[in-house]
Protein backbone atom coordinates (compact mmCIF):
# COMPACT_ATOMS: atom_id res chain seq x y z
CA UNK A 1 0.00 0.00 0.00
CA UNK A 2 1.48 3.11 -0.70
CA UNK A 3 2.63 5.81 1.71
CA UNK A 4 1.27 9.11 2.41
CA UNK A 5 3.91 10.93 1.18
CA UNK A 6 3.66 8.98 -2.02
CA UNK A 7 0.22 8.82 -2.72
CA UNK A 8 -0.77 11.10 -5.69
CA UNK A 9 -3.57 12.91 -4.06
CA UNK A 10 -1.87 14.24 -1.22
CA UNK A 11 1.24 15.47 -3.15
CA UNK A 12 -1.50 17.68 -4.84
CA UNK A 13 -2.53 18.69 -1.65
CA UNK A 14 0.86 19.32 -0.64
CA UNK A 15 1.41 21.23 -3.90
CA UNK A 16 -1.82 23.37 -3.40
CA UNK A 17 -0.23 24.67 -0.47
CA UNK A 18 3.08 25.62 -1.28
CA UNK A 19 1.23 27.76 -4.02
CA UNK A 20 -1.27 29.28 -1.61
CA UNK A 21 -0.43 32.80 -0.17
CA UNK A 22 -1.58 33.43 4.14
CA UNK A 23 -0.30 35.46 6.43
CA UNK A 24 2.13 32.78 6.74
CA UNK A 25 3.40 32.04 3.49
CA UNK A 26 4.15 35.38 1.13
CA UNK A 27 5.84 33.55 -1.71
CA UNK A 28 4.50 31.06 -3.98
CA UNK A 29 6.99 27.68 -4.07
CA UNK A 30 6.67 27.15 -8.00
CA UNK A 31 9.36 24.76 -7.54
CA UNK A 32 8.83 22.84 -5.35
CA UNK A 33 5.18 22.68 -6.21
CA UNK A 34 5.80 22.09 -9.98
CA UNK A 35 7.77 18.66 -8.68
CA UNK A 36 4.91 17.54 -7.04
CA UNK A 37 2.32 18.41 -9.58
CA UNK A 38 4.28 16.09 -12.29
CA UNK A 39 4.89 13.51 -9.64
CA UNK A 40 0.76 13.17 -8.97
CA UNK A 41 0.40 13.48 -12.79
CA UNK A 42 2.54 10.38 -13.49
CA UNK A 43 1.69 8.78 -10.64
CA UNK A 44 -2.21 9.20 -11.79
CA UNK A 45 -1.92 8.11 -15.30
CA UNK A 46 0.01 4.73 -14.24
CA UNK A 47 -3.34 3.90 -12.25
CA UNK A 48 -5.58 5.23 -15.12
CA UNK A 49 -6.92 7.94 -13.25
CA UNK A 50 -7.56 10.06 -16.49
CA UNK A 51 -8.95 12.76 -14.86
CA UNK A 52 -6.80 13.92 -12.11
CA UNK A 53 -3.78 13.27 -14.32
CA UNK A 54 -5.01 15.88 -16.75
CA UNK A 55 -6.04 18.29 -13.72
CA UNK A 56 -2.27 17.71 -12.15
CA UNK A 57 -0.88 18.08 -15.96
CA UNK A 58 -2.53 21.67 -16.36
CA UNK A 59 -1.44 22.46 -12.85
CA UNK A 60 2.15 21.73 -13.62
CA UNK A 61 2.18 23.21 -17.22
CA UNK A 62 1.49 26.24 -14.98
CA UNK A 63 3.93 25.72 -12.53
CA UNK A 64 6.65 25.40 -15.27
CA UNK A 65 5.30 28.42 -16.50
CA UNK A 66 5.74 30.12 -13.79
CA UNK A 67 8.83 29.40 -13.69
CA UNK A 68 9.62 30.59 -17.24
CA UNK A 69 9.75 26.93 -18.94
CA UNK A 70 7.94 27.25 -21.77
CA UNK A 71 9.47 24.48 -23.01
CA UNK A 72 8.52 22.21 -20.46
CA UNK A 73 5.30 23.45 -19.87
CA UNK A 74 4.02 22.64 -23.25
CA UNK A 75 5.25 19.03 -22.67
CA UNK A 76 3.09 18.99 -19.71
CA UNK A 77 -0.13 20.86 -21.98
CA UNK A 78 0.62 17.91 -24.54
CA UNK A 79 0.39 15.29 -21.48
CA UNK A 80 -3.01 16.78 -20.80
CA UNK A 81 -4.12 16.84 -24.36
CA UNK A 82 -3.26 12.87 -24.27
CA UNK A 83 -5.11 12.56 -21.07
CA UNK A 84 -8.27 14.01 -22.34
CA UNK A 85 -7.80 11.71 -25.35
CA UNK A 86 -7.87 9.15 -23.50
CA UNK A 87 -11.24 10.78 -21.96
CA UNK A 88 -12.73 10.95 -25.24
CA UNK A 89 -13.33 14.62 -24.36
CA UNK A 90 -12.48 15.61 -27.78
CA UNK A 91 -13.33 19.75 -27.24
CA UNK A 92 -10.26 19.33 -24.42
CA UNK A 93 -7.91 17.73 -26.59
CA UNK A 94 -7.89 20.48 -29.28
CA UNK A 95 -7.28 23.12 -26.64
CA UNK A 96 -4.51 21.47 -25.14
CA UNK A 97 -2.62 20.81 -28.09
CA UNK A 98 -3.17 24.75 -29.65
CA UNK A 99 -1.72 25.33 -25.63
CA UNK A 100 1.35 23.41 -26.60
CA UNK A 101 1.88 24.28 -29.47
CA UNK A 102 1.52 28.10 -28.51
CA UNK A 103 4.15 27.60 -25.56
CA UNK A 104 7.00 25.87 -28.10
CA UNK A 105 6.68 28.88 -30.62
CA UNK A 106 7.13 30.81 -27.11
CA UNK A 107 10.47 29.21 -27.09
CA UNK A 108 11.17 29.71 -31.13
CA UNK A 109 10.87 25.94 -31.42
CA UNK A 110 8.61 25.72 -35.02
CA UNK A 111 8.71 21.83 -35.54
CA UNK A 112 7.62 21.09 -32.10
CA UNK A 113 5.44 23.32 -32.00
CA UNK A 114 3.64 22.15 -35.37
CA UNK A 115 4.23 18.60 -34.08
CA UNK A 116 1.79 19.29 -31.14
CA UNK A 117 -1.11 20.07 -33.50
CA UNK A 118 -0.65 17.23 -35.26
CA UNK A 119 -0.85 15.15 -32.55
CA UNK A 120 -4.22 17.24 -31.83
CA UNK A 121 -5.39 16.36 -35.12
CA UNK A 122 -4.71 12.76 -35.36
CA UNK A 123 -6.98 12.31 -32.34
CA UNK A 124 -9.80 14.70 -33.38
CA UNK A 125 -9.67 12.77 -37.05
CA UNK A 126 -12.79 10.41 -36.53
CA UNK A 127 -14.65 12.40 -33.56
CA UNK A 128 -14.17 16.15 -35.05
CA UNK A 129 -12.45 15.87 -38.33
CA UNK A 130 -13.60 19.89 -39.73
CA UNK A 131 -11.51 20.58 -36.38
CA UNK A 132 -8.68 18.32 -37.25
CA UNK A 133 -8.42 20.11 -40.67
CA UNK A 134 -8.03 23.29 -38.78
CA UNK A 135 -5.46 21.83 -36.92
CA UNK A 136 -3.70 20.34 -39.68
CA UNK A 137 -3.71 23.57 -41.33
CA UNK A 138 -2.04 25.20 -38.62
CA UNK A 139 0.79 23.28 -38.35
CA UNK A 140 1.50 23.26 -42.05
CA UNK A 141 1.57 27.31 -42.04
CA UNK A 142 3.76 27.34 -38.72
CA UNK A 143 6.39 25.34 -40.49
CA UNK A 144 6.00 27.40 -43.79
CA UNK A 145 6.24 30.55 -41.72
CA UNK A 146 9.65 29.21 -40.62
CA UNK A 147 10.80 27.64 -44.35
CA UNK A 148 9.92 24.23 -43.57
CA UNK A 149 7.56 23.28 -46.05
CA UNK A 150 9.68 19.89 -46.76
CA UNK A 151 7.96 18.86 -43.39
CA UNK A 152 4.40 19.80 -44.67
CA UNK A 153 4.02 16.95 -46.90
CA UNK A 154 2.69 14.47 -44.35
CA UNK A 155 0.53 16.76 -43.55
CA UNK A 156 -1.45 18.14 -46.77
CA UNK A 157 -1.72 14.36 -47.10
CA UNK A 158 -3.18 13.86 -43.55
CA UNK A 159 -5.74 16.63 -44.25
CA UNK A 160 -6.93 15.37 -47.93
CA UNK A 161 -7.26 11.83 -46.54
CA UNK A 162 -9.75 12.87 -44.24
CA UNK A 163 -11.36 15.48 -46.40
CA UNK A 164 -11.89 12.21 -48.53
CA UNK A 165 -12.96 10.04 -45.33
CA UNK A 166 -16.09 13.08 -45.35
CA UNK A 167 -16.27 12.66 -48.84
CA UNK A 168 -15.22 15.80 -50.03
CA UNK A 169 -13.48 15.44 -52.89
CA UNK A 170 -13.14 19.11 -53.78
CA UNK A 171 -11.45 19.84 -50.44
CA UNK A 172 -9.45 16.84 -50.54
CA UNK A 173 -8.01 17.49 -54.09
CA UNK A 174 -6.83 21.68 -53.17
CA UNK A 175 -4.80 19.87 -50.55
CA UNK A 176 -3.21 17.64 -52.42
CA UNK A 177 -2.69 21.20 -54.86
CA UNK A 178 -1.42 22.76 -51.70
CA UNK A 179 1.44 19.95 -51.74
CA UNK A 180 2.13 20.09 -54.87
CA UNK A 181 2.64 24.06 -54.07
CA UNK A 182 4.98 23.43 -50.90
CA UNK A 183 6.71 21.14 -52.59
CA UNK A 184 7.32 23.05 -55.54
CA UNK A 185 9.03 25.62 -53.18
CA UNK A 186 11.75 22.83 -52.13
CA UNK A 187 12.59 21.26 -55.40
CA UNK A 188 10.90 18.42 -54.25
CA UNK A 189 9.71 17.63 -58.16
CA UNK A 190 8.62 13.66 -57.42
CA UNK A 191 6.24 14.80 -54.46
CA UNK A 192 4.76 17.65 -56.24
CA UNK A 193 4.07 15.44 -59.70
CA UNK A 194 2.68 12.52 -57.51
CA UNK A 195 0.19 15.18 -55.72
CA UNK A 196 -0.98 16.68 -59.09
CA UNK A 197 -1.29 13.25 -60.33
CA UNK A 198 -3.35 12.01 -57.09
CA UNK A 199 -5.91 15.56 -57.20
CA UNK A 200 -6.82 14.24 -60.91
CA UNK A 201 -7.68 10.86 -59.40
CA UNK A 202 -9.60 12.64 -56.85
CA UNK A 203 -11.68 14.60 -59.61
CA UNK A 204 -12.18 11.68 -61.88
CA UNK A 205 -13.48 9.64 -58.59
CA UNK A 206 -15.61 12.52 -57.82
CA UNK A 207 -17.09 12.46 -61.68
CA UNK A 208 -15.62 15.63 -62.32
CA UNK A 209 -13.77 15.01 -65.41
CA UNK A 210 -14.33 19.24 -66.44
CA UNK A 211 -12.31 19.85 -62.85
CA UNK A 212 -10.06 17.06 -63.61
CA UNK A 213 -9.14 18.48 -66.97
CA UNK A 214 -8.47 22.08 -65.85
CA UNK A 215 -6.32 20.62 -63.21
CA UNK A 216 -4.39 18.77 -65.39
CA UNK A 217 -3.89 21.70 -67.75
CA UNK A 218 -3.18 23.86 -64.91
CA UNK A 219 -0.49 21.57 -63.67
CA UNK A 220 0.67 21.53 -67.53
CA UNK A 221 2.12 25.08 -66.83
CA UNK A 222 4.61 23.29 -64.59
CA UNK A 223 7.43 21.58 -67.26
CA UNK A 224 8.38 18.59 -64.90
CA UNK A 225 5.19 17.44 -64.59
CA UNK A 226 4.59 16.64 -68.45
CA UNK A 227 8.64 15.49 -68.73
CA UNK A 228 7.54 13.16 -65.56
CA UNK A 229 5.63 9.47 -65.67
CA UNK A 230 3.08 10.91 -63.05
CA UNK A 231 1.55 13.45 -65.88
CA UNK A 232 2.31 10.88 -68.58
CA UNK A 233 -0.41 8.39 -66.76
CA UNK A 234 -2.51 11.98 -66.11
CA UNK A 235 -2.90 12.00 -69.71
CA UNK A 236 -2.68 8.43 -70.68
CA UNK A 237 -6.04 8.54 -68.02
CA UNK A 238 -7.74 11.69 -69.48
CA UNK A 239 -7.93 10.27 -72.90
CA UNK A 240 -8.97 6.52 -71.87
CA UNK A 241 -12.14 9.18 -70.08
CA UNK A 242 -12.65 10.57 -73.19
CA UNK A 243 -12.75 7.79 -75.27
CA UNK A 244 -15.13 5.95 -72.79
CA UNK A 245 -12.37 3.22 -72.70
CA UNK A 246 -13.21 1.19 -69.18
CA UNK A 247 -10.76 -1.53 -69.83
CA UNK A 248 -7.67 1.18 -70.81
CA UNK A 249 -8.68 3.65 -67.20
CA UNK A 250 -8.80 -0.16 -65.75
CA UNK A 251 -5.35 -0.83 -67.11
CA UNK A 252 -3.87 2.49 -66.33
CA UNK A 253 -5.32 2.41 -62.59
CA UNK A 254 -3.65 -1.10 -61.50
CA UNK A 255 -0.25 0.56 -63.33
CA UNK A 256 3.15 1.06 -60.88
CA UNK A 257 2.66 4.35 -61.04
CA UNK A 258 -0.59 4.63 -60.00
CA UNK A 259 0.59 1.78 -57.27
CA UNK A 260 2.85 4.09 -55.49
CA UNK A 261 0.38 6.86 -54.41
CA UNK A 262 -0.25 6.87 -51.26
CA UNK A 263 -2.83 4.03 -50.22
CA UNK A 264 -6.50 6.09 -49.78
CA UNK A 265 -5.41 7.46 -53.39
CA UNK A 266 -5.03 3.80 -54.53
CA UNK A 267 -7.96 2.91 -53.07
CA UNK A 268 -9.65 5.75 -55.53
CA UNK A 269 -7.99 5.02 -58.40
CA UNK A 270 -8.92 1.27 -58.48
CA UNK A 271 -12.44 2.11 -58.21
CA UNK A 272 -12.34 3.64 -61.55
CA UNK A 273 -14.34 4.70 -63.43
CA UNK A 274 -17.00 6.43 -61.33
CA UNK A 275 -20.09 6.85 -63.35
CA UNK A 276 -21.16 6.52 -67.05
CA UNK A 277 -17.97 7.35 -68.92
CA UNK A 278 -19.68 6.27 -72.40
CA UNK A 279 -22.06 9.78 -71.71
CA UNK A 280 -18.70 11.60 -71.15
CA UNK A 281 -17.27 10.01 -74.85
CA UNK A 282 -20.69 11.38 -76.29
CA UNK A 283 -20.47 14.57 -75.11
CA UNK A 284 -16.63 15.15 -76.48
CA UNK A 285 -17.68 13.55 -79.83
CA UNK A 286 -20.86 16.10 -79.44
CA UNK A 287 -17.81 18.83 -78.89
CA UNK A 288 -15.77 17.84 -81.76
CA UNK A 289 -18.67 17.34 -84.24
CA UNK A 290 -19.70 21.45 -83.43
CA UNK A 291 -16.25 22.03 -83.73
CA UNK A 292 -15.73 20.64 -87.28
CA UNK A 293 -15.56 23.38 -90.15
CA UNK A 294 -18.44 23.65 -93.01
CA UNK A 295 -17.49 22.25 -95.98
CA UNK A 296 -18.59 25.09 -98.66
CA UNK A 297 -18.60 22.22 -101.31
CA UNK A 298 -21.98 20.66 -99.01
CA UNK A 299 -24.51 22.77 -99.56
CA UNK A 300 -26.88 19.86 -99.37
Amino acid sequence: MASSSSDPQNLITKADNLTTLSFTRWNADWINATVLYEQAANAFKIAKDYERAKSAYEKASKGQEMLSSPWEAAKNMESAGAMSKELRNWREVGDFYRRASELYIECGRSQAASDALAKGARALEDSQPEEAIKLYTDACTILEEDGGEQMTFDLYRAAASVYIKQEKYTDAASFLLKLGLAADKCNATNSQTKAYLSAIIVYLYAQDFKQAEKCYNDCSQIDGFLRNDHGRCASKLLTAFKDGDIEEIKRITQSSIISNLDHVIIRLARKLPMGDVNALKANSDTIKDEEEPLDENDLT
